[in-house]
Formats: C-alpha cells, structure tokens, sequence
C-alpha cells in the first residue's frame, strides 16, 4: 500500500488513539480512500495493538462518497 496522503492521530483517552488517514488509490491518483480507527494501546509488553472500530470509506474523483466493505480481520 502506498504511504498516506495525510495521516492525523489524536488521543482519546488513556488507552485509545483516533486514527484518521488519507491514500490515493491504485486505480485513479484524483480518487481518495479514507480511513478510520480507533485503536488501543497494549496492556503489557506481551499484547499488540487492539483496533476497537474501524471504516473506510471512498471519494470518487466526482466527489462522490461511499461506504468500502470491511474485509475482517487477515488471517495470521
């Protein structure tokens, strides 16, 4: 995946951080792909991040916005 055109990161509370990025698409560079998280921080040394909710959505280069299917999780 490319690296994100924009990418902000704010804490929400003491374990959870809203991530918010930007990616141009393969197919179209005027076409956008949205995406946002909200991830927890590891308890202990032994845990890895944890994202909480996620969506994606798409900017067609008309400006249009629509909702991409989640693809769950990938298998380990």
């Amino acid at each position: 995946m490319p690296p994100p055109k924009a990418s902000f990161r704010t804490r929400l509370n003491e374990e959870e951080f809203l991530n918010v990025s930007v990616f141009p698409t393969k197919k179209d560079p005027t076409a956008e792909v949205i995406s946002v998280q909200v991830r927890r921080a590891p308890r202990t040394s032994e845990d890895d991040w944890e994202t909480v909710a996620k969506i994606a959505l798409y900017r067609s280069p008309e400006g249009n916005y629509s909702q991409i299917p989640d693809r769950g999780k990938p298998p380990k």
